[in-house]
């Protein structure tokens, strides 16, 4: 049971923390961008100023599109019964509730989908494609693969988020009634935020060497 402002209060939050990761993870691919196609450069273009102004960006983005959609959701009405089909309050759930129009909040989810969820996948993609293009211009296996390396736990992260998120909010608003998309929420809002400390560490050859100790 959650009181209306407490399910407001988590729906911003979740928007926030979704919205914020996705470009976050852009900001991610520029810089291994940056690392492997212009190394000689990446000291002076990735300086502490430039990754304080990405930061404010990517926490304003986020705030500005969770506060829209938030209002947005709050002007609603609910008649009840308000059972939410969810394990959270999250916007096309609640939307599903509402017995007022629907319309805008629906357009303005569509806006960010495209805007933010496609918007941020392709620049993702763009940013691989050219960091494969010049990993294959390098010559031999092992620099190959050392360039790949430093890109790996980053592919792995997006790989999970953007298939979860992706399988859920392409959806129409009935369909996400289904019992089968709870499911799919429990793997973006717990698994894949729980991975993301391991993908991440496994990088680091001290703790690699004692995960394999441990096996």
């Amino acid at each position: 049971t959650i009181s209306f402002e407490g399910c407001v209060a988590q729906l911003y939050t979740f928007t926030f923390s979704g919205s914020t990761e996705l470009i976050l993870l852009t900001v991610m691919s520029y810089d291994r961008y940056l690392a492997i196609c212009q190394p000689l450069h990446y000291i002076t273009m990735m300086s502490k100023g430039t990754c304080m102004s990405l930061m404010a960006g990517v926490w304003g983005i986020g705030t500005i599109n969770s506060l829209i959609n938030t209002l947005l959701v709050a002007q609603l009405d609910f008649c009840g019964p308000n059972l939410v089909q969810n394990f959270l309050c999250e916007i096309p759930p609640v939307l599903a509730l509402s017995c007022s129009s629907t319309y805008l909040s629906e357009i303005t989810v569509y806006m960010a989908d495209i805007i933010l969820g496609m918007g941020n996948f392709l620049l993702v993609i763009l940013s691989y494609c050219l960091i494969i293009i010049t990993i294959l211009k390098i010559h031999g296996s092992a620099g190959k693969w050392k360039a790949f390396s430093t890109c790996s736990s980053h592919l792995a992260v997006v790989g999970l988020f953007y298939s979860t998120i992706i399988y859920t909010y392409i959806q129409p608003a009935s369909t996400l009634l289904e019992k089968k998309n709870k499911t799919v929420s429990i793997v973006y809002t717990l698994v894949t935020p729980s991975l993301n400390p391991l993908i991440y560490s496994l990088r680091n050859k001290v703790i690699k060497a004692a995960f394999w100790k441990i096996v």
